[in-house]
């Protein structure tokens, strides 16, 4: 995992201005600064190590073929390097040193492009083949890794945060309102999902795509190396099979992820997902070694889990660190949370993880397992039920729906949406909008929107048609790599990054997710059952009362303690009176006192909703305004 920053130009690079651009993620690699210039191809790299593997520096990037032909910058982890290297050797490749960087290039050049699809990992790549003054850029199939570039008349740069890119002279800092409000009131609804992002500059490789840059032109080519077809469905004689195979890849997966010259930890929330990896590490390890979990919770309120977290460090032996995070930190931490989270976060969530690698860095564990990506693949949520019920209707599963409905509404009450909430959804935006502002009552966050963007929103949502065939595959699908999830791994990646710290996801494995998007809807959540895989094949990892855990209650918070405490009150008080906000072209100011207003009163709920508009502005002011100050005079060219 690392930094990683490159240009290729018409001109002669400024190399101080360029390396200026690169101090700013230094963050996200502490262990080595690194960079290459050829100055007849215009081509400059620059990069910051964070050493995992081959901790040496012969694992250090820019990396050079031997031949001197290709330059590689890459960030992430390539998890089946030792199976690709013994490959290679034996179709007589030669290696310089021990890393996944290599194997790589050398892959490159046995495969083209065709490593890409050989790839097991995270990544955000550049290799560039100077013979051909042509540039290999990739991102991985889940988008663990951002890749951001920026394309104009004269030059071609790529980064792996916005505040590089956008430093670099030359680079515009418009951005686009309509979709920050978007993505502030439906996180993982725009930002992530399409090439062009919030900056009108800035477009990024969507996971699972690659392209070609011509350095002596400057023209591209972007295509999908990697898909998922969704009507492939294996059938097994026996579910206790499916169950099975899903056990020994996702033992596997944790596996390979545990490799590493430095020491890997856990992040463990309680849930089923961290838990199922920490009791396969313990089975991987065996009884004895030290492992250590990293847990955020919330002592006397409803949002605390510990109670389930601490069945999984009893049972698997583990040592167990704990952060508390607070209504008075967040306030301390903002200005750096949201210089590092780069766009709005969708809820305070994203804080508790953010204390979680915090905490790791103290305790100088460099590597985290954690259960990211299970809840979208494997039908985490009760309210993918509701595709779960299309599919059986479509396969015409009378039987098992008249046996499942009853339970499934009895143990997952919120599973399908209801009667009065449909009622709601008919009602034009513009009607409910004029209601609720003439009532002072709902709680729809879009109701603080000023009337033109309220209704610019309502049009962004709804999904897409996949063309599988299957509406509970179509939903995980899209959840997996176009939506939320994509969204979730960028807070991650920030997150960790900030902390010099790397997040690894062994459920965003793509063999799991052509696995699981290749089973029935009843072997995914069948018998009244999330993520039954989980349950079922991986039951020997999980503790009882973890297995049997029906509810999913997710990583945050407690938000209505947060807003009992008189800091964080006055804090969004400011916020909500602040010239910036009352002269905002999205926000209705005086709608979102009325609600400060309210929950001052007692309607703690509408927490959730008030932290939208707060941080918006509050990415704005530490975010937004610091990186694009101060660049203007700058010149990219030397």
């Amino acid at each position: 995992m690392c930094g990683i920053l490159g240009v290729a130009s018409r001109d002669a690079i400024d190399r101080g201005n360029a390396h200026a651009a690169l101090d700013l993620i230094a963050h996200r690699g502490p262990d080595g600064d690194n960079s290459w210039h050829d100055s007849a191809d215009h081509v400059w790299f620059g990069y910051r190590r964070l050493s995992i593997i081959d901790i040496t520096h012969a694992g250090d990037q820019p990396m050079h073929s031997a031949d001197g032909r290709y330059v590689l910058i890459f960030s992430g982890e390539i998890y089946n390097y030792i199976e690709l290297r013994s490959e290679l050797l034996a179709a007589g490749a030669t290696f310089q040193s021990a890393s996944d960087s290599e194997v790589i290039i050398e892959g490159y050049r046995a495969w083209g492009v065709g490593v890409l699809s050989k790839l097991n990992g995270m990544f955000a790549l550049t290799l560039y083949d100077r013979s051909q003054r042509m540039m290999l850029c990739a991102r991985d199939r889940y988008g663990e890794k951002p890749f951001l570039y920026t394309m104009r008349d004269r030059f071609f740069a790529f980064g792996s945060e916005y505040k590089a890119l956008l430093a670099l002279p030359g680079v515009p800092h418009d951005h686009d309102e309509l979709r920050v409000a978007t993505e502030t009131c439906q996180p993982g609804s725009s930002a992530d999902r399409q090439r062009q992002t919030v900056f009108t500059a800035i477009e990024q490789l969507l996971p699972g795509e690659a392209m070609v840059v011509n350095c002596a032109t400057l023209e591209s080519k972007t295509w999908r190396y990697f898909d998922i077809d969704l009507t492939r469905e294996r059938k097994f004689a026996d579910p206790k099979d499916a169950m099975a195979e899903f056990r020994d890849l996702f033992v596997d997966s944790v596996r390979i992820r545990m490799r590493s010259d430095v020491e890997i930890g856990s992040c463990l929330s309680g849930g089923l997902d961290s838990s199922a990896i920490v009791g396969a590490v313990r089975h991987l390890l065996g009884p004895d070694a030290v492992y250590h979990t990293f847990t955020g919770r919330f002592p006397g309120t409803p949002a605390d889990e510990w109670h389930f977290a601490e069945h999984v460090v009893n049972a698997a032996g583990v040592v167990s660190h704990i952060v508390e995070p607070t209504a008075d930190r967040f306030i301390t931490d903002l200005p750096s949370f949201m210089w590092h989270n780069e766009l709005p976060v969708g809820s305070s969530s994203q804080f508790v993880q953010w204390c979680v690698f915090h905490l790791a860095k103290q305790r100088d564990i460099t590597v985290l397992l954690d259960g990211q990506g299970a809840d979208e693949l494997i039908g985490g949520y009760e309210q993918y039920f509701a595709f779960y019920i299309r599919s059986l209707m479509a396969r015409g599963e009378t039987a098992r729906l008249a046996r499942e409905l009853p339970e499934i509404e009895r143990r997952y009450p919120a599973a399908q949406i209801g009667r009065a909430m449909r009622m709601k959804s008919a009602v034009p935006q513009r009607l409910r909008h004029a209601l609720a502002h003439i009532l002072n009552r709902g709680s729809d966050i879009r109701f603080g929107l000023k009337p033109g963007y309220s209704e610019a929103v309502s049009e962004q949502r709804g999904r897409n048609d996949h063309g599988g065939g299957d509406p509970l595959r179509d939903a995980l699908y899209e959840d997996s790599f176009e939506r939320f999830l994509t969204t979730l791994l960028r807070y991650g990646d920030r997150n960790s990054t900030a902390h010099s710290r790397e997040v690894r996801l062994p459920f965003c494995d793509h063999r799991l997710s052509e696995f699981v998007l290749s089973l029935p809807p009843e072997l995914i959540m069948g018998d009244v059952q999330t993520k039954r895989p989980i349950r079922d094949g991986l039951r020997e990892f999980l503790p009882e009362a973890i297995a049997t855990r029906w509810n999913n209650q997710g990583f945050r918070p407690p938000h209505d303690h947060w807003f009992t405490s008189p800091a964080f009150i006055e804090l969004m008080q400011d916020t909500l009176t602040s010239t910036p906000f009352r002269q905002s072209d999205i926000w209705d100011h005086k709608w979102w006192l009325k609600v400060l207003d309210r929950i001052r009163t007692g309607d703690l709920g509408l927490g959730g909703n008030l932290w939208q508009p707060f941080i918006h502005e509050m990415w704005k002011q530490h975010f937004l305004k610091p990186a694009t100050q101060g660049t203007e005079s700058r010149r990219l060219v030397a």
